[in-house]
């Protein structure tokens, strides 16, 4: 797995909590750093997936992202790749654009950051595009010959109304008819640190969605994708079956995988590594051949709740045998209550969420965490 991280965007959405910095004074010095880390840190070995992300790695000149991608064929195994992902936005989305990504003959999924097919909602969270730009980068991407695309949307939006949440959904129904729509992710709107949306709130600019609206849309989620033919596979995932993202996959079963670029993080199975979240200092210390990051050893205990965090977000669920023997009496405890109303299903295999405890997945794991203290 390998991620690499483009942080450049137009400007800051009010929800944002990634590392991202507005303008493009240095992509050139960036694409240079992130092409000199990959070789770096990479040892031949082979690929399944890569993912870009950001930022709006779609805002990258397509010379630069040609680059990016010539050298991670120079230092990696390519042969077996399965799915490799970028980011974009519908402004970026133009014919011109999707054509010259298309003959690199190296991205097979392109995830658009569309978030609204309603303009007032698209203002509401700083958005560049509109709704016509939303629906025409589905048009061109599938007329690029591009035949999996996902959809990002958000929902609990402020003044967000099951109504017009409904119609979102619908004009992902009508975009299905162009047979290039594979993935849904939804997600819930999340106050970041820092962010402008947290601003927002301080200052009374803005009210968030109260738990039954969420519940609701929620649910509103689940019976459009029953009816349209997509299975939810995680909290905010949803699929035609077998178009999940195998990357992003990866993630949630605790996979190793390299991250390079500014704030980038990588796991390789007993230590998380993050680079540091600042391009200009991210580019003078690779170029002068020291990535400059941030390390952490995970302990037993660290492991344990990771798992225990990331599987409850996905319809697999925990897997006992994964979970190693000093914690699965604990968990076997912890988890009761969970079962016992309902929110979890447990077999003999695994403890399962249902669609109510998914819905509470995050809060469920906070309580099966373990702490010496």
């Amino acid at each position: 797995m390998l991620y690499i991280h483009i942080p450049y965007c137009h400007h800051k959405c009010t929800y944002c909590g990634f590392y991202s910095v507005a303008g493009r004074n240095d992509m050139e010095s960036y694409v240079e750093a992130v092409c000199k880390e990959l070789g770096m840190r990479s040892c031949g070995e082979h690929l399944k997936t890569v993912y870009f992300g950001g930022g709006t790695p779609s805002l990258l000149p397509l010379p630069l992202i040609r680059r990016i991608v010539g050298t991670i064929r120079d230092c990696f195994d390519v042969s077996k790749l399965e799915e490799v992902t970028i980011e974009a936005n519908p402004e970026n989305l133009t014919p011109e654009y999707l054509a010259e990504l298309y003959d690199l003959h190296f991205f097979n999924r392109i995830s658009i950051g569309v978030q609204s097919f309603h303009d007032k909602e698209l203002h509401t969270l700083n958005r560049v595009h509109n709704v016509h730009q939303a629906i025409a980068a589905v048009v061109n991407t599938e007329r690029a010959g591009f035949n999996n695309v996902s959809i990002d949307l958000i929902m609990g939006l402020p003044g967000q109304t099951a109504d017009s949440w409904k119609k979102n959904l619908d004009t992902v129904g009508e975009l299905l008819k162009l047979n290039c729509v594979r993935h849904l992710s939804c997600y819930e709107l999340t106050v970041e640190s820092g962010s402008i949306l947290e601003r927002q709130l301080r200052m009374g600019r803005v009210e968030l969605s109260s738990d039954e609206v969420l519940v609701a849309q929620y649910q509103i989620l689940l019976d459009w994708c029953m009816e349209n033919g997509f299975v939810q596979y995680e909290v905010s995932n949803f699929c035609i079956p077998g178009w999940h993202s195998r990357h992003n996959s990866r993630y949630w079963n605790r996979t190793p995988y390299l991250g390079v670029g500014a704030a980038a993080h990588s796991f390789d199975g007993t230590m998380r590594r993050w680079n540091i979240a600042d391009t200009k200092r991210y580019i003078s210390g690779v170029m002068s051949g020291s990535i400059p990051c941030e390390k952490e050893m995970l302990t037993d205990d660290d492991a344990y709740n990771e798992y225990v965090m990331t599987s409850l977000r996905t319809v697999t669920g925990i897997e006992k045998a994964m979970v190693a023997e000093k914690y699965r009496n604990y968990l076997s405890q912890k988890i009761y209550p969970f079962v016992n109303n309902g929110f979890v299903t447990e077999t003999q295999t695994h403890y399962r969420p249902t669609a109510e405890g998914l819905i509470r997945a995050d809060g469920i794991a906070a309580s099966l965490f373990y702490s010496k203290g």
